[in-house]
C-alpha cells in the first residue's frame, strides 16, 4: 500500500485520534522513510496511544515492550526455553548422541522464546513495535537498541544474525526522566508531543464521551487546562480527563461546580499535594471554567 499523507490523515481520524498537523506530516515521514520515531513529552500527552493508533491505522499487530529499570536482553529479546532443552538432552543421552549433536538440537529456533524484540522483526508481516517508557531503562540497555534500529537485526551467539523479515514500525516514548544519548536521537525522527490546547481537548472530549452535555465538554476542558498550569507533581493525562468527563456524566451532572470538583478531583489528580494545591485554587478554576 502507497502512503500519502491523505491517507495518514483519514487513517487516525478512523482510529479516532485528533492531532495536529505536525504530528501527522511525522507519523507520515517515519512510515515513508521507515526510520524510528521517538517521541518525547509530559506523562499522560498520548505518546503511547500513537504506537496503537498506527497499529490500528495499519491494520496490524502492536508488539510492546514495556522499560523499566533493570530491563536486559532476556527479557526484551530472548531467552532459552531451559527446561524443554533439559528434556532434550536427556533424550539425546538416551540415545547415546555427542555433545556436538545435542547442542545443535537444543540451540535452535525451537528452544528459543522470543521476547517483544525479537517477534516483532520475525514476524511474518509488518508489525508496529512500540518500546515504551525507554528512558527509564538503563544507558546499557539504551546501547544495545543501537543495532536493532540502525540495521533491524539482531545477533544471537548461538544463532549468529537474525535480520528482520519486514522492517517494523518503531514508535519509542520518553517522559525524559534522563537524557538519551545522541546516538539514539540519530537513528530517530523527533517529535515533542505536549498535552493538546483547550480547543484540541475539547475535540477529544467530544469524539471520547459524546453524551456528555456540549457545555460541559467545555468546562471539564477549561478547568484541566487551568490544572495544568499549577506547579503540580503530575499534571493530569488526556486518559484521566476522559475518566473525569465519564465520571461527570454518570453522576448525571450538567454542570461544573466547586462541591462537584472536590467530591471528583481525586478523578484527575493522583497526588495529595496535588490535591491540596488544587483544594485552594478550586474556586478560581471553577469560576474561569464557567465563564461565558
Amino acid at each position: 500500500m502507497d502512503i500519502t499523507r491523505d491517507l495518514v490523515k483519514d487513517g487516525l481520524r478512523r482510529a479516532r485520534y485528533i492531532t495536529t498537523e505536525a504530528v501527522e506530516t511525522v507519523l507520515f515521514l517515519a512510515l515513508i522513510l521507515e526510520k524510528p520515531l521517538l517521541l518525547e513529552g509530559p506523562a499522560g500527552a498520548g505518546k503511547t496511544e500513537v504506537g496503537k493508533v498506527l497499529a490500528e491505522m495499519l491494520h496490524t499487530d502492536l508488539i510492546r515492550l514495556q522499560c523499566y529499570e533493570g530491563l536486559d536482553e532476556a527479557k526484551a529479546l530472548y531467552e532459552w526455553n531451559y527446561q524443554k532443552q533439559l528434556l532434550r538432552i536427556q533424550a539425546d543421552r538416551a540415545q547415546d548422541l555427542s555433545w556436538e549433536e545435542v547442542t545443535q538440537h537444543i540451540f535452535s529456533h525451537d528452544y528459543l522464546l522470543e521476547r517483544p524484540l525479537l517477534r516483532a522483526i520475525t514476524a511474518p508481516r509488518r508489525v508496529v513495535l512500540l518500546i515504551d517508557e525507554v528512558d527509564k531503562a538503563d544507558e546499557e540497555f539504551e546501547a544495545f537498541l543501537l543495532e536493532l534500529l540502525s540495521d533491524f537485526q539482531v545477533s544471537i551467539p548461538e544463532l549468529g544474525t537474525v535480520r528482520a523479515r519486514n522492517r517494523p514500525v518503531v514508535v519509542l516514548t520518553s517522559n525524559r526522566a534522563r537524557e538519551l544519548s545522541e546516538a539514539l536521537k540519530r537513528r530517530c525522527l523527533y517529535l515533542w508531543l505536549d498535552f493538546p490546547g483547550l480547543e484540541k481537548e475539547r475535540e477529544i472530549i467530544a469524539l471520547k464521551v459524546p453524551d456528555l452535555e456540549p457545555r460541559l465538554q467545555e468546562q471539564v476542558a477549561r478547568f484541566v487546562h487551568g490544572l495544568r498550569k499549577l506547579d503540580l507533581q503530575k499534571a493530569p493525562s488526556i486518559a484521566e480527563t476522559l475518566d473525569w468527563a465519564r465520571a461527570l456524566q454518570a453522576l448525571r451532572i450538567k454542570e461544573l461546580s466547586a462541591p462537584v470538583v472536590r467530591q471528583t478531583l481525586n478523578l484527575v489528580l493522583k497526588h495529595e499535594e496535588d490535591l491540596r494545591k488544587a483544594e485552594v485554587k478550586t474556586a478560581a478554576l471553577v469560576a474561569a471554567a464557567t465563564k461565558d
